[in-house]
């Protein structure tokens, strides 16, 4: 069995910087057409002139005969001024701006400490057309880890939906019936990507026969009857739902330790992973709208012309991707390791 699909996007991914993304950025470009790159790095692009900067070293790090346009992001700040959203949005590369709520996952220490200090922001991403990215989980430490989207949602994205009804949203990495249900029931300003993993695994998977760390990621994992939500969600054909991968490489010592990263590195088979719940679900034609044409049609971007095919035949995962090549003596542990994938890609040999 095989498929020929409109190459495509993913709508969240982190590539880093230096030597990670010299590590890690071919896998991407390999898939995928263009990305949303997270803002996210030790020192976030909170600017224009950063995210320009941040671009130039990806493009410098692109494999030899790579056409992969990253797309990027500002991180938002409970000081972010309105002309730079301007300038965002005159930059033409600058495609959205991100929103994390401070200390909710990797490098948010710089987040926003509360939404309402960023109303004068949304208010001008609403007029100028540049979308909201949202980490929806609250910090509260009273709200169990399990329930943080959830109540997000009741706490604060209701609230900015209703407040600037213009503003593009999406409900990042969505990963409960909660969410699924709130997108749902939505203007169509409002959208949400899903990963490959919250699709193919419940939280059982961080437990399986001892704490899984390689299976730990923010949102967390939830019970199997949100993975279904998601799973019909995804498979539903709905514009509102697309691919985000999430792919977030860690170094293998920073996942297995007393508090180890959170984040499950998927791009090294970002779209073959897609195909596999798909096929599941018996719906495997309808992984293009998902994967290719729903994300730019949201975004206001033209869907790629090139086309990929995605071939029925299984593939085994290394244990460990060794880094040394990249300059960093460590290894990083992809998802899956040591199994199979069951889709590859025709034209990479994967």
């Amino acid at each position: 069995m095989s498929l020929t699909l409109i190459r495509p996007d993913d709508w969240h991914v982190h590539l880093r910087d230096e030597a990670m993304l010299r590590a890690v950025l071919p896998d991407t470009a390999r898939r995928f057409a263009r990305a949303i790159v997270m803002p996210n790095l030790k020192s976030p692009v909170r600017t224009v002139a950063e995210a320009r900067a941040y671009r130039d070293r990806i493009l410098a790090a692109r494999p030899a005969g790579s056409a992969f346009e990253p797309l990027m992001t500002l991180y938002l700040t409970d000081n972010t001024p309105v002309t730079e959203i301007e300038r965002a949005r005159a930059s033409g590369f600058v495609h959205a701006v991100k929103y994390y709520p401070a200390g909710a996952t990797t490098h948010s220490d710089f987040g926003v400490t509360s939404l309402e200090r960023c109303d004068d922001a949304l208010a001008a991403m609403e007029a100028v057309g540049v979308p909201l990215l949202v980490h929806g989980e609250v910090t509260d430490p009273a709200v169990d880890v399990f329930d943080r989207e959830a109540v997000f949602i009741d706490r604060i994205l209701q609230r900015v939906v209703a407040r600037f009804p213009r503003l593009k949203i999406v409900l990042e990495h969505v990963t409960t019936r909660d969410g699924v249900e709130f997108v749902a029931a939505a203007p169509a300003t409002v959208a949400a990507t899903l990963t490959a993993h919250h699709l193919l695994l419940n939280r059982n998977a961080m437990f399986q026969g001892g704490i899984r760390p390689h299976a730990y990621c923010l949102p967390v994992l939830k019970r199997e009857r949100h993975r279904e939500a998601l799973m019909a969600a995804a498979t539903s054909g709905s514009p509102k739902f697309f691919l985000g991968t999430d792919s977030a490489p860690h170094a293998r010592r920073t996942k297995e330790a007393a508090c180890g990263c959170a984040g499950l590195y998927t791009a090294h088979a970002g779209i073959e992973l897609y195909a596999e719940a798909f096929k599941a679900a018996g719906v495997l034609e309808r992984l293009e709208g998902f994967a290719s044409l729903h994300g730019p049609a949201f975004y206001g971007l033209a869907a790629n012309r090139e086309r990929i095919t995605l071939i029925d035949d299984s593939w085994p995962v290394p244990d460990e991707i060794d880094l040394a090549s990249a300059g960093i003596a460590d290894t990083l542990v992809p998802f899956r390791a040591g199994g199979r994938v069951g889709f590859r890609i025709a034209d990479t040999g994967v």
